[in-house]
Order: C-alpha cells, then sequence, then structure tokens
C-alpha cells in the first residue's frame, strides 16, 4: 500500500510537472494500492481549482465519487499521532496535512509514501520506515 501525498497527486494530474512521469510510472505500477488520507482532500481541490481550473477539479470530484481512489477517513489516533510528530519535529514545520499523512502509513503500515516533499517526509523517522517514492 502506498500512501499518497498531496505534492505527488499534483503532479500526477499535472502532465506539464517535471515530476509527471516519475509519479506516474509509481502509480501505475501499484494502481489499487494507492490511498488518498482525508486531509489530503482539501489541499488538492483548491489546488486544482486554482491551478487546472474548474474542470479539473470537477473531474478529480468525480474520480473520489466513482471510486477511482481509495481514501482512508482515518481515526482519532491519527490525530493524535500528528501532533506527538509536530511536537517531536517542530523545527520542521510539519502542519497538519503532512502530519496526517505520516500517522496514516505509520497506522496502515504502508510500504511506501508517494510524496515529493523530501524537506519534510525526508527528515521524519517513522514506524515501520515507509519509502519515499517516486525514487530520485
Amino acid at each position: 500500500m502506498v500512501i499518497a501525498d498531496t505534492s505527488a497527486l499534483l503532479a500526477l494530474f499535472d502532465a506539464d510537472d517535471q515530476n509527471h512521469e516519475a509519479v506516474r510510472e509509481s502509480f501505475e505500477s501499484e494502481r489499487t494500492g494507492w490511498v488518498l488520507p482525508w486531509a489530503i482532500l482539501p489541499e488538492i481541490d483548491y489546488m486544482l481549482m486554482k491551478y487546472g481550473g474548474a474542470a479539473v477539479e470537477r473531474a478529480f470530484v468525480q474520480d473520489l465519487a466513482e471510486g477511482r481512489f481509495v481514501v482512508e477517513w482515518g481515526q482519532h489516533r491519527d490525530i493524535t499521532r500528528a501532533r506527538e510528530l509536530i511536537e517531536r519535529y517542530n523545527g520542521f514545520n510539519l502542519g497538519l496535512t503532512d502530519a496526517i499523512v505520516m500517522a496514516t502509513a505509520e497506522r496502515l503500515r504502508a510500504r511506501a509514501i508517494a510524496t515529493l516533499d523530501r524537506r519534510h517526509f525526508g527528515a521524519v523517522t517513522l514506524k515501520g520506515s515507509p519509502e519515499l517514492i517516486p525514487v530520485f
């Protein structure tokens, strides 16, 4: 299972993104194994509307409604773990969304986290040591 971060999904949706091909290859190799934590949905929605336009944003919502992506709606302990990570790594300014992605990856024992954000995700030691993909 792969837990997706906002940055990876945005690159997946944007064919002009410099990381699009690497992310697309990772996605296609494990299409049914990608899980979207609930916390990234508002970020993705906002970014798609702002940079892709209403049609792109609506297409994403349609994909969600049709079950093309697995959404992990989380548990209360994800918030607790996110708070712990934010406090432990307070100099990195993780933020709630990244911390929820990390907490979800730990709880679900994910094999990997799909992210382009190596600054935050590369600096944090997570239980289970999920790898970061795509590999650059």
